[in-house]
């Protein structure tokens, strides 16, 4: 399947049009902003001799202004600005100036390790940031704005095949992400010798003998290079403008236990961590850092899809369904453990412990949108929806100015949302995300088009042709589809039956349409969490549409109580609430005096308005097992209204 070009699909309304508004006219300046103060966008500087202040930020700082440029050139396709663009053009220019002459840029090194490349792959991320230099410089180049950038990015994937492609299994980046960036490449050039440095990055990564030491070697260098790199920030005044009053908030907090130390040495040790443990064939279970899975995931689905290799699929689908049933919260969430950030043994899915970082939930929305293209198999569709909603949204405030990092599902005051991190991958990886949602909505292939995404929208196919959307997800399941069309036309159309909708009714021209759904039966479908992905087929309509034809689609959604798995020790006897693709949560700010998670009357639970903050939000109340009135909102939205003490579970009561 192909998925179409943004610029074939534009978003129209709805969820997510609220959504790319914010993240347009909010969010994408705010976090220019805070890259400015944080000293990120002045390391493009000072290595460009453009400046004298000291070089501030961990490593890997610069991947942060490769993503904000990846996200800015997105949004540039569908909402040319000159303020955006002339930001874009700053960037573009310093980075270039910042660039060797063979390719190579990496400021940490070039400030302040100059004669130093490629030693501390397993920790200080440069084929990471590369990565993400490159998928920036794709972005820029589909924008139509000449070739210098894009050259410029080509120069440092060249550099890093000539390096990487004979060495040997040390030479593997700690972090994935250069892999996907290579397969991007080789699909925006049609050059295989990307796509074939990507197979080998992939295939390297089983670690050999002696990979402990070679970690922990790497380790105890990183640390002196941090010391030094302290010493001589100290040594160098800040010139820079406002440098010294820009101060980093607090870390989030998250909780963990002793236990999880010994763990995480031993996955640094053993390759686990970065998944360098096994080959990428005999793995059967996630594990490690969530984030760095996810990317591999991703890389593999998009090299078997380019190269039509199939035998890497059976594996992939393993690994989901085993993520799926034990190793995944109901909120589409992964990452259990804190401090290793990362997937714990089977069902070990404590909600206070719950990692779930932002950037583990994209991840994971990027391996499903690549297994749904790879396979046709509409639970992938599934996950990605309900990830999107909840996992993912949750991440970014609604003022697009404040961010979560980790989002635990039960939390007693110690997480709040932040401007910025000391860490920021996250604001701007969802800012790229929301950027090009289009490209997540349709895909084509002859006269078949496939819906994946019921987003309000509307898509150019074939010669002169539109199909329109109009969706009211995920606040109710009303769905419009209108085809205009030249002339009468022979489609096949593909619509996901989401696996949470309690049947469904199917209008064409204002007549019921009967169609037979098959209902898919298969292992791993099931979550521990209690949510089905993918246990329905598409609902498919093949026939010849003419000009004005209008599909009208309603799906049921009730409220449905989502009981935990026995196996999940600190779950057993709770539940969470959804309705339709939406995870609901309890705040102590709407419950005052009630302990969380509480006991409720199950019967007692109706929707009802939002109001004030959450106008047009359909949220939830009901009665606690005292007698005391509960109101539930959407989790995606918890933390907006200041500190507060949250639960996405509670315990159903007769």
């Amino acid at each position: 399947m192909n998925t179409k070009p943004a610029n074939q699909v534009h978003i129209t309304s709805g969820f997510w049009s609220e959504i790319q508004a914010i993240n347009t006219r909010q969010a994408i300046l705010h976090q220019w902003e805070q890259l400015e103060n944080s000293g990120c966008i002045e390391n493009f500087r000072i290595c460009a001799g453009r400046s004298s202040s000291p070089r501030t930020g961990l490593f890997f700082s610069d991947s942060d202004a490769y993503k904000w440029l990846d996200a800015a050139c997105r949004i540039l396709r569908r909402d040319p600005r000159l303020d955006l663009q002339e930001r874009v053009d700053h960037l573009t220019d310093l980075i270039l100036a910042a660039q060797a002459e063979d390719g190579y840029i990496y400021t940490y090194n070039q400030i302040l390790f100059p004669d130093c490349r490629w030693k501390n792959l397993q920790i200080e991320h440069e084929l990471y940031c590369m990565g993400h230099l490159i998928e920036a410089g794709i972005s820029h180049h589909n924008l139509g704005l000449g070739d210098g950038f894009f050259n410029g990015i080509q120069k440092t994937a060249d550099l890093i095949c000539h390096d990487f492609e004979l060495a040997d299994w040390r030479k593997v980046d700690g972090h994935e992400e250069i892999e996907i960036a290579l397969l991007k490449l080789a699909a925006e050039t049609g050059q295989a010798k990307y796509s074939e440095m990507a197979r080998i990055f992939l295939e390297r990564r089983r670690a050999g003998h002696g990979y402990g030491f070679l970690f922990f070697k790497e380790a105890v260098n990183t640390v002196r290079r941090l010391s030094r790199a302290e010493k001589m920030r100290k040594e160098t005044p800040a010139k820079r403008l406002g440098a010294e009053d820009f101060k980093l908030p607090a870390r989030n907090q998250h909780k963990t236990t002793w236990s999880v130390w010994p763990r995480l040495v031993h996955s640094l040790l053993s390759g686990k961590y970065s998944q360098r443990d096994e080959e990428l064939n005999d793995s059967s279970a996630p594990a490690g850092h969530s984030v760095r899975y996810a990317y591999l995931e991703t890389a593999a689905a998009m090299l078997a899809r380019q190269s039509g290799d199939m035998r890497l699929i059976s594996g992939m689908e393993k690994k989901w369904e085993r993520m799926v049933s034990r190793r995944m919260y109901v909120t589409g969430g992964i990452g259990s453990l804190p401090l290793i950030e990362g997937f714990g043994r089977d069902f070990e899915l404590d909600p206070q412990l719950a990692y779930t970082e932002t950037c583990a939930a994209l991840g994971s929305v990027f391996w499903n949108r690549e297994m749904s293209l790879l396979t046709g198999d509409p639970r992938y569709d599934d996950l990605l929806e309900w990830q999107l909603y909840n996992a993912v949204s949750v991440g970014f405030g609604r003022d697009g100015c404040s961010y979560f990092y980790n989002n635990p599902l039960i939390s007693h005051g110690h997480v709040h949302r932040a401007a910025w991190y000391d860490v920021p991958c996250c604001p701007s990886n969802m800012s790229r995300t929301w950027a090009e949602l289009e490209e997540y909505i349709y895909s084509t292939q002859k006269n078949q088009i496939t819906i994946h995404q019921y987003i309000s929208s509307e898509m150019e196919f074939g010669e002169g042709n539109l199909i329109r959307m109009e969706s009211g997800f995920p606040w109710n399941g009303k769905v419009k589809i209108r085809l205009e069309v030249k002339k009468e036309t022979d489609l096949l159309l593909n619509l996901r039956y989401p696996s949470w909708a309690d049947g469904f009714e199917l209008y064409l021209n204002g007549k019921p349409m009967m169609v037979e759904i098959a209902e898919i039966k298969r292992a791993g479908t099931l979550s521990a969490c209690g949510v089905e992905f993918g246990r329905r087929d598409h609902i498919v309509i093949d026939r010849s549409f003419v000009d004005g034809d209008e599909l009208e689609l309603t799906f049921g959604t009730p409220l449905k109580i989502l009981r935990q798995d026995q196996r999940i020790r600190s779950c057993r006897g709770m539940a969470a609430l959804a309705r339709g693709p939406i995870v609901y949560c309890l705040e102590d700010c709407d419950n005052p005096g009630i302990s969380l998670p509480p006991k409720i009357v199950k019967e007692s639970l109706t929707l009802m308005e939002g109001e004030e903050f959450f106008t047009g939000i359909p949220l939830v109340k009901g009665v606690s097992f005292g007698g005391q009135p509960v109101r539930f909102i959407p989790y995606y939205l918890w933390g907006n209204r200041g500190r507060t003490s949250m639960s996405a579970f509670f315990y159903p009561q007769e």
